[in-house]
């Protein structure tokens, strides 16, 4: 089973969960959080990478911006 991240701006819907990070509002899927659990996201802006990058402790496998967990 393939899984990506996808990162947006959308509203909060009912079974969403929301989350306050740094004045940052979050907002997620709940059935979504067993798979990003311990996640780090940051920001790169150098030579070799630029944009959000992942890292997923639980993820198994990786490639591109898909993962196994």
């Amino acid at each position: 089973m393939g899984l990506s991240y996808l990162l947006g701006f959308d509203k909060p819907k009912e079974q969403d969960e929301t989350f306050d990070l740094d004045g940052v509002r979050l907002v997620m899927d709940k059935k979504h959080a067993m798979y990003v659990m311990g996640i780090e996201v940051d920001f790169q802006d150098g030579l070799n990478a630029r944009g959000f990058v992942f890292n997923n402790p639980q993820a198994t496998s990786t490639c591109g911006s898909s993962f196994s967990a």
